[in-house]
């Protein structure tokens, strides 16, 4: 999940407010995720090309009991250069009324969006990082599924744990796993400190 600032544009007696943000920008690198296997996180401008997104919900917090819209009905997404935007007319309730004054009045300002990647070795991707205190920087090529656009009080990830699929751990495994050339280098040198030793020894 990231988190983008959303927005209210106000309507009148014939058009109801709507709620405007983007679910998700491209190339934006995300705050630092995890504690231990610490990464950030962006998304390739093609990771939605083949996304299911025919049956999204809105909810408040992610929470499935606290439901604002559906796509079909008063949720709309758009794929753009920028990346997903959605617009949501929040229905005539409680919930939808108490979350356009709390948008209003800077209480809640961000969004954020629940996902799966597609099963195949090309969905992601996993590199090194040279910044201080983020061990990996981790690549979303390809989304399976988008769940929910979500009007969040606080994003879900920063500094909290977060759980990687056993895909993601062959691939950061395998960032670790030195060159065949450093190995043979490796071997070299032991083989001649070796002889070296031996031949003090006599």
């Amino acid at each position: 999940m990231t988190a983008t600032p959303i927005t209210v544009r106000d309507g009148d007696d014939d058009h109801p407010a709507v709620i405007e943000g983007y679910a998700l920008k491209f190339d934006r690198k995300s705050e630092v995720m995890g504690l231990d296997l610490t990464f950030r996180e962006s998304i390739d401008p093609h990771a939605l090309d083949k996304t299911d997104m025919s049956n999204v919900v809105a909810l408040f917090n992610h929470d499935q009991s606290q439901v604002l819209g559906r796509t079909g009905v008063n949720l709309e997404l758009t794929v753009d250069e920028t990346g997903l935007k959605y617009t949501l007319t929040p229905p005539n309730t409680q919930l939808g009324r108490d979350l356009l004054e709390n948008i209003r009045a800077g209480i809640i300002s961000q969004s954020s969006f629940a996902f799966t990647i597609a099963p195949d070795k090309d969905a992601q991707k996993w590199e090194k990082s040279d910044e201080r205190g983020v061990k990996y920087n981790r690549t979303i090529r390809s989304i399976d599924h988008l769940y929910d656009v979500s009007p969040v009080t606080t994003p879900a990830y920063p500094d909290t744990e977060v759980t990687v699929g056993a895909r993601s751990m062959e691939q950061i495994k395998a960032l670790d796993v030195p060159p065949e050339w450093q190995v043979k280098r490796d071997e070299m040198l032991k083989q001649l400190k070796r002889e070296a030793l031996t031949r003090g020894l006599f």
